[in-house]
């Protein structure tokens, strides 16, 4: 989404920010994400410091639910005609987009929200989240502010004793993505102190614990089927879920090996049930109603995000300018919409349907130029390679035009990324160790270059 300049509300200094007034989720399914994250209409002043919402109308529009909601916030004190001045212009560019067989009557009547947050208690309750839910959100989130304003570590353990029936899955999950888009944002400081907050929370939670079994279970298992490498057969496979004390161990198996859990490796399974008998037939009957209860559960998430993939290539699809579309949505382009998209591909190209195939071929190049690391990435990897720094100097002096300030800026933020993840391991330790010697041997050689 590009931005654009903007008075800061507070001191009126031009400011980046990304502005966005229609949201329709049946021509980018990606803005309804957009806008329930915040991370459209959100500003953020390098000069004084204001950071918020930004008061400008809003039209959101969702075919398939039948919404149309507009949203005008009372601050910029603007009489009825004035507000449909603005917002017409909208409705109109959500109507027309449509084809006729799908305007219905709700375009007629748009409902009109006198806050914000009643737009959004509109929108999450035709995806079934009730106020109760959205409630249980918003403490969620004021916990988590709450535990970052405190210092002492005694008092967030009293905090966490006295909020546990808050502090559930979807709050480490919760956690978990507040912790990613500060480190994302290069807001060191505010991610070590959650990844901080967050190792307390593992430590005193009986929730917390539970997922760091999880995570240990899941590496064990990793461990394991790593081992078994190429000899890896579904036999193995079966002796290795077989070997499980846990249920976490058996849900890390099918969670890493789902697609060794085919037909042929039930087959196996059962019949090794038939010819077990007693407690060790029990045991048997108990794994292999628990995998198939594991295994229906991922089949059932992949086809999910498999269907919102498709969907939302589909839409990039319908657009007139496919590569500036897909450039636009870079950010909302997981695996699974990448393999749609190689998908769709060959199926295209199946059917010499030639015309769907140059669509798709402009996409895949889009994914394909972004994928690529920039110059100065490249060039950082190839500098950790090299054994000493004389060499990582001779290699800066060979390619001068690529220590600039990006390259700079490249290195130093993977510096401090690796540190904020607080991962100790012998591994993250020397590639630490690694970027900053090369970082002070290129820190040392960019200020010699700028001297000439």
């Amino acid at each position: 989404m590009p931005q654009t300049q903007i008075a800061c509300p507070r001191c009126k200094q031009m400011i980046p920010a990304n502005v966005e007034q229609l949201f329709d989720v049946t021509h980018d399914p990606t803005s309804k994400q957009r806008l329930l994250s915040g991370v459209s209409n959100f500003a953020r002043c390098q000069f004084c410091g204001f950071e918020g919402r930004l008061a400008t109308p809003i039209v959101y529009h969702d075919n398939e639910k039948e919404l149309l909601l507009t949203f005008f916030p009372s601050e910029l004190g603007l009489p009825i005609n004035e507000q449909e001045r603005m917002i017409g212009p909208l409705i109109k560019q959500v109507t027309d987009r449509l084809p006729p067989e799908k305007r219905k009557g709700y375009l007629l009547n748009p409902r009109a929200n006198l806050t914000f947050e009643s737009m959004l208690e509109a929108i999450l309750g035709k995806d079934g989240i009730s106020p109760e839910m959205i409630k249980g959100q918003q403490e969620r989130v004021q916990l988590i502010e709450r535990l970052l304003q405190v210092t002492s570590k005694d008092v967030r353990s009293e905090m966490i004793k006295q909020n546990a029936k808050v502090i559930d899955e979807q709050f480490f999950a919760l956690f978990s993505r507040i912790a990613q888009n500060a480190m994302a944002g290069g807001q060191e400081s505010a991610a070590r102190a959650l990844l901080d907050i967050q190792k307390q929370l593992l430590e005193e939670t009986e929730i917390g614990r539970r997922l760091q079994e999880s995570v240990g279970e899941l590496e064990a298992a990793s461990k394991s089927l790593q081992e078994a490498g190429k000899n890896l057969t579904r036999e193995k496979l079966l002796d290795l879920v077989l070997e499980s004390k846990t249920d976490a161990r058996l849900r890390a198996f099918a969670s890493l090996a789902r697609s060794g859990m085919d037909y042929l490796f039930f087959q196996t399974l059962s019949e090794k049930i038939d010819k077990s008998s007693g407690d060790e037939k029990k045991r048997l009957e108990s794994v292999r109603g628990k995998l198939l209860e594991y295994v229906n559960e991922i089949d059932k998430q992949l086809e999910t995000r498999v269907k919102q993939a498709t969907e939302f290539v589909e839409s990039i699809l319908a657009k007139d300018d496919i590569e500036k579309a897909t450039q636009d949505s870079l950010d909302g382009f997981t695996q699974e919409a990448v393999d749609v998209a190689n998908l769709l591909m060959r199926q295209a190209s199946d059917k010499n349907d030639y015309t769907r195939m140059g669509k798709l071929q402009k996409m895949i190049q889009v994914l394909q130029a972004a994928s690529t690391p920039p110059p100065e990435v490249a060039f950082i990897e190839k500098l950790l390679q090299v054994p000493d720094s004389a060499s990582v100097e001779k290699m800066l002096q060979e390619n001068e035009a690529l220590v600039n300030p990006q390259f700079m800026e490249a290195i130093s933020g993977l510096v401090a990324q690796i540190d904020a993840q607080g991962d100790r391991t012998a591994e993250s330790k020397a590639l630490s160790q690694k970027l900053g010697d090369v970082y002070k041997i290129a820190l040392k050689y960019s200020m010699k270059k700028n001297l000439k």
